[in-house]
C-alpha cells in the first residue's frame, strides 16, 4: 500500500481549460436557445456551486444531459491543443522526486488527457490517468481508483477546482485541496470547507514537501 498519493481532477487543475469551455458555451447558444456569456455572466457563474448552475440553467432540464455531452465532446477535441497552467510542470517534478504517486481522474477521453501530457511533457509525472462519465459521480472512481492502486484513504489527497470537486473528496473520506485558479472562485470553494485552499500550485509543494508527517496530522484536526 502507497503511504501518500494525489489525485488531480484535471481541468481547471492541470490544464487551463476556461477560456476554451465559455468559448465552447457560447458556440453552442443559438442551438440551445440561450444568450451568450458575457463577463459578468462568468464571474457570476464562478460563484455558484455545480448544484447551482445546473438548477439555474437556462437549457431545458431535458437537453441538458446532450448538452453536457456536446460540450464535454467538444472539449475533447481541444484537449490537446491546451496548455498547462504555470507552476504546474514545477510542482509536479518535485511530488514526484518526493515519492508521491500522482494520477488524474478526468470526465475528459483518457487518451485525449494523456495527448495532453505528452504533448506538453508530463506524461512522466503520472502513475494513472482515469475517466469518470458522471457529473456528481466521481468519488465512485475515486473509490474505484484507491483500491485498484492499493492506496491508503488515510494519506491519499484529491485536488480539484470545482466544488463538486470538494463533495466527491468527502464522500470519499479523502482529504481535499482546492485551487482557486480555476473555474469555482475562492469564495463559494471556501464555503463548501475544503482541507486547504490554495492560489498557486507550488503551495502543493510547501504544504506537502515540508513536513510530511505533520501535514497528515493537521488534516485530521482538520476533518
Amino acid at each position: 500500500m502507497s503511504d501518500k498519493a494525489i489525485i488531480f481532477d484535471f481541468d481547471g487543475t492541470i490544464a487551463d481549460t476556461f477560456c476554451t469551455l465559455v468559448q465552447i458555451v457560447n458556440s453552442l447558444a443559438s442551438e440551445f436557445g440561450y444568450p451568450l456569456l458575457d463577463e459578468v455572466e462568468v464571474l457570476r457563474l464562478t460563484n455558484l456551486s455545480s448544484h447551482e448552475i445546473i438548477k439555474e440553467s437556462p437549457v431545458a432540464i431535458h437537453k441538458i444531459p446532450f448538452f453536457l455531452r456536446k460540450i464535454k465532446k467538444e472539449l475533447n477535441k481541444n484537449i490537446a491543443n491546451l496548455k498547462p497552467f504555470s507552476g504546474i510542470k514545477e510542482t509536479l517534478d518535485r511530488l514526484k522526486n518526493e515519492g508521491f504517486v500522482l494520477g488524474i481522474i478526468t470526465s475528459n477521453l483518457e487518451e485525449n488527457v494523456l495527448d495532453f501530457l505528452v504533448k506538453n511533457n508530463l506524461d512522466n509525472y503520472f502513475d494513472f490517468v482515469y475517466s469518470s462519465n458522471s457529473l456528481f459521480g466521481k468519488h465512485r472512481t475515486i473509490d474505484k481508483v484507491i483500491k485498484k492502486h492499493n492506496l491508503s484513504k488515510a494519506t491519499t489527497i484529491y485536488v480539484g477546482d470545482e466544488t463538486r470537486d470538494i463533495q466527491s473528496a468527502k464522500k470519499s473520506k479523502i482529504k481535499m485541496v482546492a485551487v482557486t485558479w480555476g473555474f469555482n472562485s475562492p469564495q463559494i470553494l471556501k464555503e463548501y470547507t475544503p482541507h486547504f485552499t490554495i492560489t498557486k500550485p507550488q503551495e502543493l509543494i510547501s504544504i506537502f514537501c515540508r513536513q510530511q508527517n505533520s501535514i497528515y496530522s493537521s488534516f485530521e484536526e482538520l476533518t
